[in-house]
């Protein structure tokens, strides 16, 4: 009996997650109103470096993120002024649990539950609770010049992005954090894993291009701008990027 009951205590609390998760997935993507978003800054080292451009760090760092989205979102044709809403939160000591490194399904959904669960404790922000949370890890170039890969997580609406503690990467970071929060919302990655040469024709920020290369922007999603067929570009700055006719689908800025 008591095993029953258990079983149905259990029952009742993924029923009500699920439906809270499908609640909260149907209004952010009917974009009536703007999605808000915290960006949860930590240091991702001991580095002074770190330390002190954290101290820099302002919500104008981030804003550049705000006004691509909506001129992307009013190039879909979207009538919302202001898709995403940024807000800087306190900045976060405590280190979050990490992603697995090799791929595993299971390891992936562990972690997942981990990462929600910690973000859940962790939820600093100042005002209403945010639609979504993205944490910000910061490094010393000097120290990490090849950064962890970020993760964007559409269940639970959760974001942990690598970047570097560095003026002069402010743009290529802008680029990073808004392929991880646009995962948030449903875009899918548009590269092939294995070589991260960017998919065409969804890849390519103009497929209908002639000659096709080289291409001068780059599809968010994709992340590097296609120069020849085995070559791509990092965008150093948002203003290279462009949100794709199939990524726009995926956030539902426009209907199939």
């Amino acid at each position: 009996m008591f095993k029953r009951i258990r079983v149905a205590v259990l029952l009742f609390i993924l029923a009500t997650v699920a439906l809270g998760q499908w609640r909260t997935e149907s209004r952010l993507t009917e974009w009536r109103n703007s999605v808000h978003v915290a960006i949860y800054p930590m240091p991702g080292d001991d580095s002074p470096v770190t330390t002190q451009y954290l101290a820099t760090l302002g919500k104008d760092h981030f804003e550049p993120i705000e006004e691509f989205l909506a001129a992307e979102a009013t190039r879909h044709g979207l009538p919302l002024l202001k898709p995403v809403s940024l807000t800087l939160a306190p900045r976060l000591q405590a280190a979050p649990p990490e992603p697995p490194t090799a791929p595993d399904p299971l390891n992936a959904l562990v972690w997942s539950l981990k990462m929600r669960w910690w973000a859940w404790r962790h939820d600093q922000a100042p005002g209403p609770r945010p639609d979504i949370r993205i944490f910000a890890r910061f490094h010393d170039p000097a120290d990490s010049p090849r950064l962890p890969h970020s993760v964007g997580l559409r269940q639970g609406h959760i974001g942990l992005v690598n970047l570097f503690a560095s003026p002069a990467e402010a743009g290529s970071n802008a680029v990073v954090l808004t392929h991880e929060l646009l995962h948030t919302l449903g875009a899918s990655d548009k590269y092939d894993p294995a070589t991260l040469q960017p998919l065409f024709p969804e890849g390519y920020g103009e497929p209908e291009l002639e000659p096709r290369f080289p291409q001068h922007k780059a599809e968010i999603m994709a992340g590097r701008i296609p120069v020849t067929v085995d070559a791509a570009d990092i965008p150093a700055r948002l203003g290279q990027t462009l949100v794709g006719p199939l990524t726009a689908q995926e956030i539902h800025w426009i209907r199939p």
